[in-house]
């Protein structure tokens, strides 16, 4: 069965790139590197973890997985195929955008678009904060995670923990109070540790993602970053709050390409190999209003 290592980039569309220049650098304190007609999001020594490219949406556009080597990329690619879902081979422009050796693209039974790579060819240089967040929790553990619509649920949860290998961290089935259907979100690992890499909600959402999360390495740094958003107008979507499945500390803001960024510290860390999927019944211990987020 596939080994996924890591979530290694997500990528955003977006009709206003100065707009999501000002946000990268002064409210999440990355680096905004030029990139053709987009940007590149720096937020460790690689090129990029965030790719902004210019379009004619503000959206999300692809979560890019990365495996360990060649062999890894084929034997996915062929399971990806024999699972029904059509994979189509990157070019020469798309292995240099996304700085890997080799490059294919597919899409998840709920239609999400999904870029599988191995090799990063990018640069090594450090990270330097333009307003000195000291770093972000990268390296093995990808970029952080991203949470995806997932339509039809059973289908797509079924392609990634069957087919691909994603293990099951925590099953969070929401009933509301008052009798309406209820809505499933199940959080996935991959190999690398990091509690949950992808979570598939049973929801619908028209920027094509619920929100992305970005991990740095102190609760000093998150308080910060809150009251940047704050100074700088961002929309709160969810408040400060931890949550119950990975112990997350974060905050939720929206992006520039209409989907919410969690900016978080003290995710857990799990044995891939040991863990046992765990189910909660509440997303968090305390805090975490969301419905601040529809105001």
């Amino acid at each position: 069965m596939p080994q996924v290592s890591q979530l290694a980039y997500v990528v955003a569309e977006s009709t206003d790139i100065p707009r999501w220049r000002a946000y990268a650098e002064q409210v999440l304190g990355m680096q905004a590197l030029d990139d053709g007609d987009g940007l590149a999001l720096k937020m460790d020594e690689r090129d990029f973890r965030i790719s902004v490219v210019a379009g004619d949406e503000d959206r999300y556009f692809a979560s890019g997985w990365e495996v360990a080597d060649a062999a890894a990329f084929e034997e996915t690619i062929a399971v990806i195929e024999a699972a029904g879902q059509p994979v189509e081979r990157g070019d020469a422009a798309l292995k240099q955008a996304r700085r890997v050796s080799d490059i294919a693209t597919f899409r998840d039974p709920a239609g999400n678009r999904h870029e599988l790579g191995h090799g990063y060819t990018g640069g090594s240089e450090a990270f330097v904060s333009p307003i000195g967040v000291p770093a972000f929790k990268t390296g093995k553990y990808g970029m952080g995670h991203t949470v995806l619509p997932a339509l039809p649920f059973d289908e797509t949860r079924a392609f990634f923990v069957e087919r691909l290998g994603f293990g099951v961290s925590d099953e969070f089935n929401f009933q509301p109070p008052d009798g309406s259907p209820g809505m499933r979100i199940h959080f996935l690992h991959c190999i690398n540790g990091r509690h949950h890499s992808l979570a598939l909600a049973e929801m619908p959402n028209p920027a094509g993602c619920v929100h992305i999360m970005v991990e740095v390495e102190s609760m000093t740094e998150v308080g910060r970053a809150h009251d940047r958003m704050q100074a700088f107008d961002v929309k709160l979507m969810a408040t400060l709050g931890q949550h119950t499945n990975d112990k997350m500390t974060s905050f939720y803001m929206m992006t520039p390409s209409n989907f919410a960024l969690e900016f978080g510290w003290g995710g857990e860390i799990v044995d891939p190999s040991r863990h046992e999927t765990t189910h909660t019944e509440s997303v968090s211990i305390w805090g975490h209003d969301f419905s601040v987020g529809f105001q």
